[in-house]
């Protein structure tokens, strides 16, 4: 009896502290690379391809896909080898960076025939095959980490964080981060002149709470499952996936409140790395990539589209595609990078590559200010990025464009400061989801659109912006925007799965927003902002969507409403805490996690659950329950014969 109760325990202890004790398990992450984030630099192709006929698009998207798959494996080699290959740079040649170029050599290869067969002979390609390691120089480069002749192994989840490697072992380091309070205000916007369209358009479509996630990316890689080897949060557009049709995107729902806007916009989800085990802990895009901890939900969301500071607008045509910012931006450089980060009350000040460091009572916040002139002709490129393009500081657009609305995604997270000293133990560490090889590194955030507004609303929006009105929720139409009440800012909401609800309290100072700048840790960057006069947003109001968006407003009327979303105003609603905060540590991992409702779940998806992957290793500790109960019966009998 007593043998079969220790194997149950002695099994029980292992099972609950295995899959987070040797890097392994439940985050799918392997060994911490002892490099120290040594990575995989290599050509992106596709930035190369201006011009791609369409009959060689799908061969061509799916070789793209191919070459982004074949890196991931390499960078994971690299991080499961370990110390001791990182150090014998013969040995990774031979079994990881040879055969890596052997492999993008035939992608390339077929890239260039289909580009032949389409009459568009291809030039210079075969040269993009050779990747190279970039590792880190004298513990500074790639984000100051330690490099392999400094760094000890790592192969904990907990001394990965220790390390400063992240839950996954590949990101973010303590120097990704910065404190918002020690940044430069950004410059001024310049003037609008006479004809400027000064109005917004602002399109309520929820904040992502009913869980709808995927790591497929139907622009740049469609018919590719797990194209963008990262999870993306999705509001509007319901339908969107990596085979959603055109037809299938203007027949999905949506979530947004005008049921005209069936647009989809996503960007990368941000994570907690905390230990926790996510819902695609064990999935392709998660964990398996090391996208590992709590996916935390916005408590805001705030789509608005904004005019020109030279002129009027025109429309934007259907199904137009713009992505913004550069998901490859660490390997890639900051010339396409377009994200900017900040904290409520400090918006005035942005970063590009680094995560802030928000004072308590403030929220982390992310913007994306995407490109709004268009060549007039095209709705993608094959590049995804030459049909579009940014204004000039002054708003004028390059010759040929028209301007066309600039959609301003305003993202507001509740969580707190990590706690550098310690790696995160005691507050976690926060970053974006990445391809594996790009560390997590802020400077590789972006956002998608894809306009399925249809023609009445998207007229609608461009007459209000024209007019100089303020339209949408939050707006009266007439050019003004109502002072938020009370009720209409005193929400707030935990991230999914934290069991704890923030509190309001104090105020913030706010700050008069601007475009995004070159932040003071990176001079060198050229400002990537159109020139406009962004509204002050730095409402603490919730802004969470009804659970399962079903609540829609059937008209599209324009009128203030008091669950409306924030609106500009002279100061803070007052700080919220973290939900985070009420912890004095990193909440602990469990075996079963959350899981959204079944209707949200991704695809593609983990098979396996963190509570099935437990109870199939408790076997020992069942045959113990049996021998401990096989023990207690016979020791009942053995007493009864001796009375």
């Amino acid at each position: 009896m007593l043998g079969g109760g220790g194997l149950v325990a002695a099994n029980v202890y292992a099972s609950a502290s295995e899959n987070w004790g040797d890097g392994t398990g439940a985050n799918g992450a392997g060994h911490v690379l002892s490099a120290g984030m040594t990575t995989i630099d290599c050509p992106d192709v596709g930035s190369r391809l201006t011009a791609v006929p369409d009959t060689a698009r799908p061969d061509v998207d799916r070789e793209l896909a191919l070459l982004d798959r074949q890196t991931a494996g390499a960078y994971q080699q690299l991080q499961q080898a370990g110390q001791s290959a990182a150090q014998d740079s013969g040995s990774v040649d031979d079994t990881i960076m040879n055969p890596l170029k052997e492999k993008r050599a035939a992608a390339i290869g077929r890239i260039s025939d289909a580009l032949d067969r389409a009459g568009q002979p291809p030039q210079g390609l075969d040269t993009l095959a050779a990747c190279t390691l970039r590792p880190g120089a004298d513990g500074k480069d790639n984000g100051g980490q330690a490099t392999a002749s400094t760094a000890p192994t790592a192969t904990s989840t907990q001394g990965a964080q220790q390390n400063g490697t992240g839950q996954g072992g590949n990101g973010p380091v303590v120097s990704d981060y910065a404190d918002i309070t020690s940044v430069q205000p950004d410059a001024a916007n310049p003037p609008q002149q006479a004809d400027a369209s000064r109005g917004s358009f602002t399109s309520d479509c929820g904040v992502n709470a009913n869980g709808l996630f995927n790591s497929d990316n139907v622009i740049v890689a469609p018919g590719v499952s797990n194209g963008a080897h990262h999870f993306h949060d999705y509001v509007g557009n319901q339908g969107n996936n990596a085979f959603a049709s055109d037809d299938d995107l203007a027949k999905a729902g949506t979530s947004c409140v005008d049921q005209g806007d069936k647009s989809s916009y996503y960007w990368p989800v941000l994570r907690l790395q905390n230990g926790a085990q996510e819902r695609d802990a064990g999935s392709p895009g998660g964990g398996t990539e090391g996208n590992a901890g709590r996916i935390v939900t916005p408590k805001q969301v705030t789509l608005t589209f904004e005019g020109n500071p030279r002129g009027k607008v025109t429309a934007m045509p259907r199904l137009l595609r713009i992505i913004t910012g550069d998901a490859k931006a660490f390997v890639n450089g900051p010339g396409n990078a377009n994200a900017s980060w900040s904290c409520t009350g400090y918006e005035d000040r942005q970063l590009k590559d680094k995560y802030p460091l928000c004072p308590p009572g403030s929220d982390v916040v992310r913007t994306f200010r995407f490109q709004s002139c268009w060549d007039g002709r095209n709705i993608d490129s094959a590049n995804h990025r030459t049909h579009v393009a940014f204004t000039a500081p002054d708003g004028s657009c390059p010759a040929g464009f028209r301007a066309i609305p600039q959609l301003v995604q305003r993202l507001v997270y509740d969580v707190r400061a990590p706690s550098l000293q310690d790696g995160g133990r005691t507050v976690p560490l926060f970053a974006v989801d990445s391809f594996p090889e790009q560390l997590h590194k802020p400077v590789t955030d972006h956002g998608d659109f894809i306009n399925v507004f249809d023609e009445h609303l998207m007229r609608e929006m461009v007459d209000c912006i024209n007019s100089g009105r303020t339209c949408g929720p939050g707006g009266d139409g007439s050019g003004t925007t109502p002072t938020p009440t009370a009720s209409s800012g005193s929400g707030t909401t935990a991230a999914p799965g934290d069991g704890t609800t923030a509190q309001p309290g104090g105020t913030a100072p706010s700050p008069s927003s601007s475009a995004p700048a070159p932040s003071a840790s990176q001079p060198s960057e050229q400002p990537r902002t159109d020139a406009t006069t962004t509204p002050n947003r730095t409402s603490k109001q919730d802004h969470t969507a009804k659970s399962g968006q079903t609540q829609h407003r059937a008209t599209r009327e324009h009128r203030p409403t008091a669950s409306a979303p924030s609106t500009p105003s002279t100061q803070s609603t007052g700080p919220t805490q973290s939900a985070e905060s009420t912890q004095s540590a990193p909440a602990q991992p469990t075996a079963a996690g959350y899981v959204p409702p079944a209707a949200a779940q991704p695809q593609p998806q983990g098979t396996q659950g963190a509570l099935a992957e437990t109870g199939a290793h408790l076997w020992p500790a069942a045959l113990g329950t049996l021998l401990a109960m096989s023990g207690l019966i016979m020791l009942l009998r053995a007493r009864r014969l001796r009375y």
